[in-house]
C-alpha cells in the first residue's frame, strides 16, 4: 500500500506497474522517472509552481558532490534514532531527492524497512528526485495539501521547505517527529561579504509550535571550499540571493576562482503531542 492518499476523495491509493488507484476508480499515471502527480488543479497558483528548471538543475550540481554532507550524516543519525523497524517517513518539499534519497539508503543499510515518500510542488525539481532513488514514492504535491492520511507519518522532514504546519499536526502521528531544518545566523558568510557591502546574519529562533513539544535542536556546522566557479554559481543559483543580489555583488562573485564559505544549520526537532 501507498503512503499517498488520493487528493479527491482522500481514499487510499495503490501503486501499480504505471498509475495509482484508489478503490473510488480514481487513478493518477506514474512518470516514466518515477513520480505521480497529486497536485488538484485549484492547488496550484502559477502554470509551473515551485523552483524553475535552473534552480534544480543547479541544487541537483552542488548537492551531488557532497558540499553538505555534513547536514545529512546528522540527519540520518537523527531519523535513524527516531524511526523503527518499518516507519513511514515523509520528506514535505524535498526537492530534487538528495536527502530523501540518502536517509532512505541510511535506513536500509541499518536493516530497516522505511515506507518513505517524498513530495514538492515543482515538477522540474521532482523529475531528479525520482530518478535518484526508486525506493522511495514521490509526488508532485502541495505541502499545504498534503496526499496522505491523518498520523500517517511516523517521521515528517522539512529541509528549508516552507512550514505548513497545519498540514504537518495532521499527518504526524502522536508521538512521531517532526525535523525542521533552517540556516542558522551564519550560514554561508563569507559568500555574502562577496555579495553584499552589508551582509546581514539570519534570524535564529526557537518557537514553540501547537501540537508538538521540543525535543532538541542539533547544530551542524562546518566550512565548504568550493574550487571552481562552477561550483560557485550552483550554490548562488539554488539560494534565495540569486533573486536579489546587486548587480555589482554578482560581478565580485563571478570573478572568483575558489570560495571557502562556512555552512550552519539548526535542526528543530520536535514530537507529535
Amino acid at each position: 500500500m501507498s503512503l499517498f492518499c488520493c487528493p479527491v476523495c482522500g481514499e487510499p491509493l495503490t501503486r501499480e506497474e504505471h498509475v495509482y488507484r484508489c478503490p473510488n476508480r480514481h487513478s493518477f499515471d506514474i512518470a516514466r522517472e518515477g513520480y505521480t502527480y497529486l497536485l488538484p488543479p485549484n492547488q496550484k497558483h502559477s502554470a509551473a509552481p515551485g523552483d524553475d528548471k535552473g534552480m534544480a538543475a543547479a541544487r541537483r550540481e552542488f548537492l551531488s558532490k557532497g558540499y553538505y554532507a555534513p547536514l545529512l550524516n546528522t540527519l540520518c543519525n537523527e531519523i535513524l534514532a527516531r524511526s523503527g523497524p518499518e516507519s513511514a517517513i515523509l520528506d514535505a518539499g524535498c526537492g530534487e531527492g538528495y536527502y530523501t534519497a540518502g536517509i532512505y539508503q541510511a535506513l536500509t543499510a541499518a536493516g530497516r524497512r522505511p515506507r518513505m515518500a517524498g513530495t514538492d510542488i515543482s515538477k522540474a525539481i521532482l523529475r531528479y528526485a525520482a530518478r535518484r532513488e526508486k525506493g522511495v514514492e514521490f509526488a508532485v504535491a502541495s505541502s499545504f495539501h498534503l496526499p496522505l492520511s491523518d498520523g500517517a507519518a511516523d517521521v515528517l522532514l522539512d529541509c528549508f521547505s516552507p512550514l505548513a504546519l497545519e498540514e504537518f499536526r495532521r499527518v504526524v502521528r502522536p508521538g512521531g517527529a517532526f525535523l525542521y531544518v533552517v540556516p542558522a545566523a551564519d550560514h554561508l558568510w563569507q559568500l555574502k561579504e562577496v555579495l553584499y557591502d552589508q551582509p546581514y546574519a539570519n534570524e535564529e529562533k526557537e518557537t514553540p509550535y501547537e501540537g508538538f513539544a521540543y525535543e532538541a535542536i542539533v547544530p551542524v556546522e562546518d566550512t565548504i571550499t568550493l574550487p571552481s566557479q562552477a561550483d560557485i554559481q550552483a550554490l548562488f543559483q539554488m539560494t534565495p540571493y540569486y533573486w536579489k543580489t546587486p548587480r555589482e555583488g554578482a560581478a565580485r562573485l563571478a570573478a572568483l576562482e575558489t570560495l571557502s564559505t562556512r555552512i550552519s544549520f539548526r535542526i528543530h526537532i520536535f514530537r507529535r503531542v
